[in-house]
């Protein structure tokens, strides 16, 4: 087993592994940017070293520094979380190169299913059904156009590499086609350091259904079910529950015995998820490999009892699982929300900022991962979750309802966040009754907004009557004076602008 571990990652990921890292009795170093100074993944591992500016592009994607920082402070495995350079084989290669292990699939499987290219090429061969695509688009406008027209609007641009929604775009009529790819290639390049993109057809509200799957070196391989990903916004996932309401007993055998045959034809080890889409029919056709652990895996640790984390390192080290396919039960039913800084009542945009005070949650059954503390701050230059959290209950509806109640248990303050829209999202009765889709926000939430909240309502009136102490003009701390005939003196907390 491994003595030291480095994480390539940051926030909440790099926390989640240094945490199983330590139960494993294994020492870990976490890197970071000088954006990310005062993050508390610093302080969840044993040694941290700074690797570049906040651009991604020079610090998380910068592999030679990643590989310095390794090599400076003596460690066996560096664990690439998810997203960044999780699912880069070159990156891969170079831990390998560098005689240190990579914590996740080989590079060969890397190259085989992380590029979705590929992976479609690949599970076509094997007779698993794909949505049609264009695989190879042409660099001219005029040319693409041409090629497009046989697969008919809307379109669907995704990025070869990487995954999280980054680097897709959906497109519904030719006008926007160009536009769409350049957005699609620079966001991209941009997110994995890899600007390849293609063009497949677009399915009106399908469920997205993934399956996760296990392997080791010694070619034993399982799954640990389904998981439905479709609640969406920005085609990036927010809610995500296991297992599938969408998915009969039937229909989970086909699809795993479908990822199973992909993942064994790729020879693939260590954690990672087979995705599909299901139609309205019932049909499932393959959407891509994700190579890497998943953000919504506590989901499938809850029913399964197992920890992802633990068996990937094991894995790594050369360990087999230890347990066969007829091993795994599954118990109950878990849902997992993921908390942003962001406007849910304009568009999901990005809301970065200070954290004046954080609560999380507690209670039976309720499980928080969480890259933020009070008084840190949400960086502009990453992706803006705050935490996730997740559920289980004996069925759907106790989840549900104990979701409900950890996310109004849940407290964030000093910026905006999807907190308002997650629990109206869980007490909507479609998502009660589980009819999700991925069109299921623009169907049931086109144009959300927050409804009243008494508690910031009570926090401003505080505000307003407080006669604390305040600063001077000389930088002096004074009390407010009680001369009415000077109002600028009598103010006390309250500021203009909220």
């Amino acid at each position: 087993m491994f003595s030291k571990i480095l994480i390539a990652n940051r926030g909440e990921i790099a926390t989640r592994i240094a945490r199983t890292c330590r139960e494993m009795g294994i020492a870990t170093v976490v890197v970071y940017s000088e954006a990310d100074r005062s993050s508390p993944h610093l302080y969840a591992a044993d040694e941290a070293v700074c690797v570049g500016p906040a651009q991604a592009s020079e610090s998380y994607l910068n592999v030679e520094s990643i590989l310095t920082a390794a090599r400076q402070t003596g460690v066996d495995a560096i664990h690439p979380g998810y997203g960044f350079l999780s699912e880069n084989a070159i990156f891969a290669r170079a831990v390998a190169d560098a005689g240190l292990t990579f914590v996740g699939p080989a590079p060969d499987a890397l190259s085989a299913v992380g590029n979705k290219i590929i992976a479609r090429r690949t599970v076509a061969q094997l007779g698993v059904p794909v949505i049609p695509a264009l695989e190879d688009p042409a660099t001219d406008p005029e040319a693409v156009r041409e090629q497009v027209a046989t697969l008919g609007y809307p379109l669907l641009i995704k990025a070869a590499a990487g995954g999280g929604g980054k680097g897709m775009r959906i497109v519904r009529e030719e006008a926007e086609l160009v536009e769409a790819l350049s957005a699609a290639q620079r966001e991209a390049e941009a997110a994995f350091a890899e600007g390849t993109v293609y063009v497949e057809r677009f399915l009106e509200r399908p469920h997205h259904v993934e399956v996760q799957i296990l392997g080791d070196t010694a070619g034993n391989i399982v799954h640990l079910g389904e998981r439905e990903c479709s609640i969406q916004r920005r085609y990036q996932k927010i809610v995500e529950e296991t297992p599938s309401p969408a998915v009969s007993e039937s229909l989970r055998q086909e699809m795993t015995k479908a990822a199973l045959t992909v993942a064994r034809a790729a020879g693939y080890d260590n954690a990672g998820t087979v995705e599909f889409i299901l139609d309205n029919d019932g049909n499932f056709y393959f959407l891509e490999v994700n190579a890497r652990l998943q953000v919504e895996h506590p989901i499938t640790e809850w029913v399964t009892g197992l920890d992802l984390v633990r068996e990937q390192i094991r894995i790594a080290a050369g360990e087999t699982l230890g347990f066969r396919q007829e091993d795994i039960r599954r118990n109950g039913h878990a849902l997992e929300c993921r908390l942003y800084a962001e406007d849910a009542a304009h568009g999901f945009l990005p809301s970065p900022g200070h954290v004046l005070a954080w609560h999380a949650p507690q209670g039976p059954g309720v499980r928080v991962d969480s890259g933020v503390e009070s008084q840190t701050e949400v960086p502009i230059y990453y992706d803006p979750m705050i935490a996730k959290i997740a559920t289980w209950g004996a069925d759907r509806e106790q989840a549900r309802r104990r979701m409900a109640g950890a996310l109004r248990q849940t407290a964030i303050l000093g910026l905006t966040t999807n907190l308002p829209f997650l629990i109206d999202l869980m007490d909507h009765p479609a998502f009660a009754a589980g009819d999700t889709h991925t069109g299921f926000l623009s169907e049931y939430f086109p144009n959300w907004q927050p409804g009243e909240q008494p508690h910031m309502l009570a926090a401003a009136l505080a505000a307003s009557l407080h006669r604390g102490p305040y600063r001077n003009g000389d930088g002096q701390t004074a009390l407010p004076s009680q001369d009415s005939s000077t109002p600028w003196r009598q103010l006390g907390g309250w500021r203009l602008g909220s």
